[in-house]
C-alpha cells in the first residue's frame, strides 16, 4: 500500500492538475468504492463544487472543495489517480471518475478495486465532519511523522507511553499516521534498531536515533517521489526511492552498512527486513516468540534481488 510519501507525491501532483475545477458528474461502476455518504447520495455531495486545495492526512488525499466539503480518496495497494481528457479511452480497471467543466475526468484505475472514496465536512475549526467512520480516517491517526509540532520531546512521550515491540508499533496508525512496512523496515535500520526489540528497552539515544531516521528517510523518499514497487505511480510517473532503499526487500542481500546477509521475517503477517549485526536484540528482548523468529530469519536463503518495479496496465 502506498505510504506517507507516496500520497504525498500524488497529493503534490494532482493539485496543479485539478485546483480551481469544477465537478460537473460523478461515475462509477463499483458501489463499494464510496465510503460515505450512500453511493445514491454521492453525486448529489460533490457536483457543482469547484476544488480548492489537495493536501493528505496519514495514508489519505484529502480535496477541498466549496461550501466546507472535503473528498477524501485511498487509493490503497492498486489504486492509480489521474487527469485525461474525457474523451481518452478510459480501460476496464477505472471504476470511479469525477467528470470537471473543463472537459476532463479525475480517474481512479484500481485493479483490485480496495480504493475508497468519501465526502465529508468542515467545521468552522477546520475539523473534519460527517460520519463515524471520519473519525477514523481524520482523528484517530496520530501526528503526521513531518509535522512541525512532532519534536522530538512530543516523540519520546508517544513512544514511553507505549508496550510492545517496535516495528508492529511503528505500524500503528495511531502512533504516527502514515508509516507503513516499507519505511518502517528503513527506519529501523537507519537507526540500528531490531524490528523485535521492545520500546520500554530504548534508552534516550535510541529514542533519538529512531526519530531522525523516521524523518530523515521519509523526507529522502518524499524527495525522490516514492516508491515505485508492485502498482504505485503518481501523476508524473514513477518514483525512485526503490532504488535507495537500504533494507526493505533486500533479503539475503548484503547489508549496506556490514556487508553481511540481509534478514527476513515475518511479523504481524508482513515481511519484515533487518540486518542481524547491525541491529543486534538486546538479551532482555529474547523472549522465546522472537528466538524462533531469528532462527527461522538464520536459516539459509535464495539470495534476493533490489525490490522491482512490476508492468503495469494487466
Amino acid at each position: 500500500m502506498p505510504e506517507l510519501p507516496e500520497v504525498e507525491t500524488i497529493a503534490r501532483e494532482l493539485r496543479p492538475l485539478v485546483v480551481d475545477a469544477t465537478i460537473t458528474g460523478a461515475w462509477w461502476d463499483w458501489e463499494r468504492v464510496i465510503r460515505h455518504p450512500p453511493p445514491e447520495a454521492f453525486a448529489e455531495a460533490v457536483v457543482g463544487r469547484s476544488i480548492l486545495d489537495v493536501g493528505r492526512r496519514a495514508k489519505w488525499l484529502v480535496l477541498d472543495l466549496t461550501g466546507g466539503a472535503v473528498l477524501a480518496i485511498q487509493v490503497k495497494m492498486t489504486g492509480q489517480l489521474s487527469v485525461p481528457l474525457a474523451e481518452e479511452a478510459r480501460d476496464k480497471h477505472v471504476h470511479f471518475l469525477l467528470q470537471l467543466a473543463d472537459g476532463r475526468e479525475l480517474r481512479l484505475r484500481d485493479v483490485r478495486k480496495f480504493g475508497r472514496v468519501g465526502v465529508y465536512r468542515r467545521d468552522e475549526a477546520g475539523s473534519i465532519l460527517g460520519a463515524d467512520e471520519a473519525r477514523e480516517l481524520f482523528v484517530e491517526h496520530g501526528p503526521e511523522p513531518l509535522g512541525d509540532d512532532l519534536t522530538l520531546a512530543a516523540f519520546r512521550l508517544l513512544l514511553r507511553a507505549r508496550r510492545g515491540r517496535l516495528k508492529p508499533l511503528l505500524l500503528d496508525q495511531s502512533l504516527l499516521a502514515g508509516i507503513g512496512n516499507i519505511y518502517a523496515d528503513e527506519a529501523l535500520w537507519r537507526a540500528r534498531l531490531h524490528p523485535l526489540r521492545r520500546v520500554t528497552s530504548l534508552r534516550r539515544p535510541d529514542e533519538r536515533a529512531l526519530y531522525r531516521a523516521i524523518r530523515g528517510v521519509l523526507t529522502e523518499a518524499v524527495e525522490r517521489r516514492g516508491s515505485s514497487i508492485d502498482d504505485y505511480t503518481a501523476p508524473e510517473g514513477d518514483g525512485e526511492m526503490q532504488e535507495h532503499l537500504d533494507a526493505y526487500g533486500r533479503t539475503g542481500l548484503p547489508c549496506p552498512r556490514c556487508g553481511r546477509p540481509m534478514r527476513r521475517i515475518v511479523l504481524g503477517a508482513r515481511s519484515t527486513h533487518f540486518c542481524s549485526w547491525c541491529q543486534r536484540l538486546p538479551a532482555d528482548d529474547r523472549d522465546a516468540g522472537a528466538l524462533a523468529l531469528i532462527r527461522a530469519a538464520n536459516r539459509p536463503r535464495r539470495t534476493a534481488t533490489r525490490p522491482r518495479r512490476v508492468r503495469r496496465g494487466s
